[in-house]
């Protein structure tokens, strides 16, 4: 029986099976499936087509994933030689941000766009919470908004807890999204509302550091306007997890445009002579927090180190 991941608890994973009249089925994976010289924390992910075995005895087993379209991971928290799946198959990545309650790092969004970058996968910025912003906090939103649809990103803002989900749906219709986030950004608030139902827990901040606390343990799929929308654990990091130093570049738009003009093709736009970013960044060309973010994922190569 082939079918579709939906969820993954870590120890099982819920397949929905092709023939859409039969209910999900839990499976579980054979030890030596795990080593088959997959280096990740969770061989399968949610988004993954499957062949399951089924035994006489109830019991289902996952044998193997058919190929994945794409795929995106960021570095295991645990392990440090390893990666974690994020989800398989996705049509586009939709990161939710904050400017303020808690504020999301542009080095963390600029990290996510480099990954979605390597990986193929069009992502979206969507900033929400935007009712609880300030005068000045809802100018730093334009210049965020303007910076990243220079680039080539819709930038929608929201406040997911008053939300007309009319001005949402078009943008998950007929697609596999992954929904990723800081944990406290309101990933839970804006699937509750566009399904229009509770599946998912919200919490409040904590008030000692305007932090989120994570009300997402594991991965799940849900259906909605003809497609899916993949709920994640609220995530920290994103780290250069199989970037190569030489090709960081490729996957900011702008500095991977400019250094076609750089004197050599290995340039690393750190110093080296004829290097056109350089120039760029102080002509106001690049943004200088687009240029922290390409250093501070050099640095993960360079020093193997992974946020």
């Amino acid at each position: 029986m082939q079918g579709l991941v939906i969820k993954t608890t870590g120890t099982a994973y819920l397949v929905q099976p092709d023939e859409s009249t039969l209910p999900p089925v839990t499976c579980q994976i054979k030890g030596n499936f795990r080593i088959r010289g997959i280096r990740s924390t969770n061989p399968a992910a949610v988004g993954d087509r499957v062949e399951v075995e089924q035994l006489p005895d109830g019991t289902n087993w996952l044998t193997d994933i058919l190929p994945r379209r794409n795929y995106i991971i960021r570095r295991s928290t645990n392990l440090s030689k390893q990666v974690h799946i994020l989800a398989a198959n996705i049509d586009q990545a939709v990161l939710l941000v904050t400017v303020a309650h808690p504020a999301t790092s542009t080095t963390f969004i600029d990290r996510f766009l480099a990954t979605a970058e390597a990986y193929r996968i069009p992502a979206v910025l969507m900033f929400n919470k935007i009712d609880l912003l300030t005068s000045e906090q809802q100018a730093t939103l334009q210049e965020l908004q303007q910076l990243y649809q220079s680039l080539g990103y819709q930038t929608p803002a929201i406040s997911a807890t008053n939300l007309d989900t009319s001005t949402v749906l078009p943008l998950f219709e007929n697609r596999i999204t992954l929904l990723s986030g800081n944990s406290g950004v309101g990933k839970s608030t804006l699937l509750n509302a566009v399904l229009g139902q509770e599946v998912t827990r919200t919490a409040v901040l904590s008030t000692a550091h305007d932090a989120g606390m994570h009300t997402t343990t594991f991965s799940q799929m849900y259906s909605i306007a003809g497609g899916w929308i993949i709920d994640t654990p609220g995530i920290k990091g994103f780290g250069s997890v199989e970037m190569e130093k030489e090709e960081i570049g490729h996957y900011f738009r702008e500095i991977f445009s400019i250094s076609q003009r750089c004197r050599y093709s290995n340039c690393l736009h750190t110093g080296e002579p004829g290097c056109a970013v350089i120039p760029a960044i102080e002509q106001g060309q690049i943004a200088m927090s687009r240029y922290d973010s390409y250093l501070s994922l050099l640095g993960d190569c360079t020093q193997d180190k992974y946020r």
